[in-house]
C-alpha cells in the first residue's frame, strides 16, 4: 500500500513538474497547441473540413477568402482540405516509424548496456554500421527496387534504418545507470534483471528516450516529404511533398502570385509542426534536467 501511494505521489510531482515547465514559458504551451492541433487534423480535420471543389477549373488559384481560407490550387481543389488531408498519412507515417525506432532503439540499447559481453559488442557493430547507411539517398534507391508507397512500408524502412543513434544514446545512458547505488541494491536483494531493466532502468532513460524520438519523428516527416517532392514514391495529392513538387514545378508558384499560398500552405505546416516539437523538447528537457531549471 505503501508504494502504491509513493508510485501516486511521484506521477504527481511529474504532472506539476510539467505544468510549471509549460507555464514558464508561454511558447512551450503554444508548442503543445500546435502538435495536438495537427494531431486532431489527422484524426479528425476531414470530417470537420471535407475537400472541396474537386478539380473544378472556374475555381483555379482562387483567392483567399473565408470560403477557401488558403486559396485554391492548379486544379480548383481547396488548398486548406489538402493540408489537413495530408497531415494524417504524413503523420501516420512519421509516428509509426518513431515507434518502431524507439522499440528496436531501446531494446538494443538496454540490453548492451546493462549485460555487456560478446552480446553488446555484436549490436553495437550493428548499430555503426546503421549509422553510417546514408539514410535519404538509401531511400531513393530503395524507391527503385520496391514500392515503398504503403505507409506500412514507409514507416518499416525508415524505422529500420534509423535506430542506431537512439540504441547508441540509450547504451550509454544505461551504462551509466547501471553502476548506481540503487542499481547495486537491487542486484544485492536478488530481484530478476527483468526487474532490474524495467522497474528501474527503463524510468530513468524513459525521458531521454521521448525527447530524442521526437526529434527523430521530426526527421520522418522531412524524409517522407522529401521523397514525394523528387517524384520518386506514387503521386499523392495530398501528400505534403506532392503539393511543394506541384508548387513549385507545376504551378509556377515561385514567379506567380496566384500559386504562392499553393506552396506556403505546405512550407508552413511543416514549419509549424517542427516549431512545435521543439519547444516541447525544450520542455521536456527541463523538466527531467534539473540543471536547466530556473531557480
Amino acid at each position: 500500500m505503501t508504494e502504491r501511494v509513493a508510485r501516486v505521489s511521484v506521477r504527481k510531482q511529474f504532472w506539476r513538474g510539467v505544468w510549471r515547465a509549460l507555464r514558464r514559458r508561454p511558447s512551450r504551451l503554444i508548442g503543445l497547441f500546435i502538435v495536438l492541433l495537427f494531431i486532431f487534423m489527422a484524426i479528425a480535420g476531414s470530417w470537420f473540413y471535407p475537400e472541396r471543389l474537386p478539380y473544378d477549373a472556374e475555381n483555379i488559384y482562387a483567392p483567399i477568402s473565408w470560403e477557401h481560407p488558403l486559396s485554391t490550387d492548379f486544379e480548383g481543389v481547396d488548398v486548406l482540405a489538402l493540408v489537413i488531408t495530408g497531415t494524417q498519412g504524413v503523420l501516420l507515417v512519421a509516428g509509426a516509424a518513431g515507434l518502431l525506432t524507439m522499440l528496436i532503439g531501446t531494446a538494443v540499447g538496454l540490453y548492451s548496456g546493462y549485460n555487456r559481453g560478446i552480446g553488446d559488442s555484436i549490436l553495437m557493430r550493428i548499430a555503426d554500421f546503421v549509422l553510417t547507411i546514408p539514410g535519404f539517398p538509401l531511400l531513393i534507391v530503395l524507391t527503385t527496387t520496391i514500392s515503398l508507397g504503403s505507409w506500412w512500408k514507409m514507416s518499416l524502412v525508415l524505422g529500420l534504418i534509423g535506430w542506431g543513434s537512439l540504441a547508441r544514446a540509450v547504451r550509454s545512458q544505461t551504462l551509466s545507470l547501471r553502476e548506481r547505488g540503487f542499481i547495486e541494491a537491487a542486484r544485492g536483494l536478488g530481484l530478476p534483471t527483468r526487474h532490474i531493466v524495467t522497474k528501474e532502468l527503463l524510468p530513468n532513460v524513459a525521458p531521454f528516450i521521448a525527447t530524442n524520438l521526437l526529434m527523430a519523428v521530426t526527421g520522418y516527416i522531412y524524409a517522407q516529404v522529401g521523397l514525394y517532392f523528387l517524384g520518386v514514391l506514387p503521386i499523392d495529392t495530398s501528400n505534403w511533398g506532392v503539393m511543394l513538387n506541384a508548387a513549385v514545378f507545376q504551378s509556377g508558384a515561385l514567379i506567380s502570385p496566384d500559386a504562392l499560398p499553393y506552396l506556403l500552405a505546405p512550407l508552413g505546416a511543416i514549419l509549424l509542426l517542427t516549431l512545435g516539437v521543439v519547444l516541447i523538447v525544450d520542455a521536456l528537457e527541463e523538466i527531467f534536467n534539473p540543471r536547466l531549471r530556473e531557480s
